[in-house]
């Protein structure tokens, strides 16, 4: 049953502040594992802070699959991608001294850069295909755990014996390590610091469910559509860990890991795009979702390879073209979304 809409805005409100407070404790416990597993900062931020960052997600999709929202449920996991791309423009004002994207100059982050294009155009091909269901699940959808897996491999395969390395300059920060506090003093054991990590897992995971009962709460008393609430205001709120870990990262000087931070949990959130069609029961998420989904994941697209592009261009100083064409496109797909 939907809540009332001053009760779901309070909730939203208050979700928001327990999703920032676990977003800070969370950077420097998984900064410190990083570290002891030998994983590396690019690595480090995909598995650990990805995974643990993307969890108010993944239960945000969940409730609205289960809650019979197609556009909410497939617009959640897309609309994290693009907000939480948008976020290091933000950090890019927060670190003035060097372009971000040249500063973590890390293949791994040009890597899982492309593996979420790929994933984003699975979406696209289902839309296409509704026919190809297996009961009320796309068959596509069983792609993406096999590509995302994969890319796992690739990564790996890439951080012990690297093919390509960047051009260093003073700004390049290396993989293990920034030029403020590395984080790496934590006097806590390492079985603690996973528990640690574990329960920091569980609060924002429980914010999540409560951002995604609030965010259909408002769907429902205000009538607007559901795809738009959940690529801006849901997702705006369920992705604060991932600004609150990148921008305490850049001021520890750990570039690397907060970008991989980024990207990492956007590859998680298209994981959630297989949980959002296997849960959603009616039929196929992706063709339910209609030409609303198909606008937010091609915006999307494209802003995830604007992100790749200025990885690989590196501007050196101030925001690059991609801080200004990612927040724009950001915008534009809103728009489109609401008025196209």
């Amino acid at each position: 049953m939907p809540w009332d809409l001053l009760p779901s805005l309070v909730t939203l409100a208050a979700m928001s502040g327990v999703i920032v407070l676990a977003g800070v404790r969370l950077t420097r416990v998984a900064d410190t594992l990083s570290e002891r597993t030998g994983l590396g900062d690019a690595v480090g931020g995909a598995l650990l802070l990805g995974a643990v960052t993307s969890l108010p997600g993944l239960v945000t999709v969940l409730t609205g699959s289960l809650g019979g929202d197609a556009g909410f449920a497939l617009a959640n996991p897309v609309g994290g991608v693009a907000v939480q791309t948008v976020w290091l423009a933000i950090a890019d004002l927060v670190y003035r001294r060097v372009n971000l994207e040249h500063a973590a100059a890390s293949l791994q982050n040009v890597l899982q850069s492309l593996i979420l294009v790929a994933l984003l155009a699975v979406p696209v091909v289902a839309a296409a295909t509704p026919d190809l269901t297996i009961g009320w699940v796309h068959w596509l959808t069983l792609l993406i755990p096999v590509l995302y897996g994969y890319g796992l491999v690739l990564l790996r395969q890439m951080h012990k014996a690297p093919m390509w390395q960047p051009i260093r300059t003073p700004q390049t920060e290396d993989d293990d390590g920034g030029d403020g506090d590395d984080g790496h003093e934590d006097g806590r054991s390492t079985p603690r610091l996973w528990w640690s990590l574990a329960g920091l897992g569980v609060v924002v995971g429980v914010a999540g469910w409560l951002v995604g009962r609030a965010g259909l709460s408002v769907v429902e008393a205000t009538g607007l559509d559901g795809g738009v609430v959940g690529f801006t205001l849901t997702t705006g709120i369920s992705s604060l860990p991932e600004l609150v870990v990148l921008v305490t990262a850049v001021r520890m000087g750990q570039f690397t890991l907060g970008i991989g931070n980024i990207i990492g949990g956007n590859v998680y959130d298209m994981l959630m795009v297989s949980v959002a069609d296997a849960a959603y029961l009616p039929g196929s998420v992706y063709t339910d979702a209609g030409s609303t989904g198909l606008v937010l994941v091609g915006g999307t697209l494209l802003m995830t390879a604007t992100l790749a592009a200025g990885l690989v261009v590196r501007d050196r100083r101030g925001i690059g073209f991609e801080g200004v064409a990612i927040p724009a496109i950001y915008v534009g797909t809103v728009a489109l979304a609401v008025w196209g």
